[in-house]
């Protein structure tokens, strides 16, 4: 059964949320909020919940995870950006906004499109999120919480947990989130590609 915490959107309780980044080195596959909506979680090298998110998703290997970073330093650990991808990135960020970009050799192998050799990347506009981030010291391995065969995320966190409880091990719920997913831009070609369109205006990209 998965464990609910109630965190203030504007002044996140610390406390609780040491509590879920704990969880989190300890293998926990969490849902979180973010700007966009909420997502699911875990741990950077944890390979039990990148299978788990795959298995709740139904998605297969070309899917791009994201890795929801906390700020531009901690970005640029883990794609290769060069300096007109840069300013581009930099003037969206934090914002509603996923960057395909190619990966460094510190991203784990079973996060990478394995064709293109690529990830998403994010820096979250949210109060909980990046204080959660914070907590962590790391970058947090995402993906949309938006079940199989439903067109729209779910966005109320007691209505994730009472769906998703048998499969996740935390909630955490601060009641300011968005409904609609990032806007995902590719920059891993000659050419900024609009992947899909969402929360994030595309058209600075086009």
């Amino acid at each position: 059964m998965a464990k609910y915490y109630d965190v203030h959107p504007d002044n996140p309780q610390r406390r609780t949320l040491g509590k879920v980044a704990d969880g989190l080195r300890a293998g926990a596959l969490i849902a979180y909020p973010t700007d966009s909506c909420f997502a699911f979680g875990c741990q950077l090298g944890e390979r039990d919940g990148i299978n788990r998110i795959r298995s709740i998703r139904d998605l297969d290997d070309r899917h791009h995870f994201t890795l929801v970073c906390q700020d531009f330093a901690q970005l640029g650990q883990f794609v290769q950006i060069d300096n007109d991808v840069f300013r581009a990135i930099k003037a969206a960020t934090p914002g509603s906004y996923t960057f395909i970009l190619p990966a460094t050799k510190e991203v784990p192998r079973r996060l990478l499109h394995p064709k293109k050799k690529t990830v998403g990347v994010r820096i979250p506009d949210h109060n909980t999120a990046q204080a959660l981030l914070d907590e962590l010291g790391e970058p947090l391995v995402s993906s949309t919480l938006l079940l199989p065969d439903e067109e729209e995320p779910l966005t109320q966190g007691w209505e994730i947990k009472e769906r998703l409880e048998h499969v996740l091990d935390i909630v955490v719920d601060s009641g300011d989130c968005g409904t609609e997913p990032t806007t995902v831009v590719d920059f891993s070609g000659a050419e900024p590609e609009i992947v899909r369109r969402g929360a994030g205006d595309p058209d600075r990209f086009g």
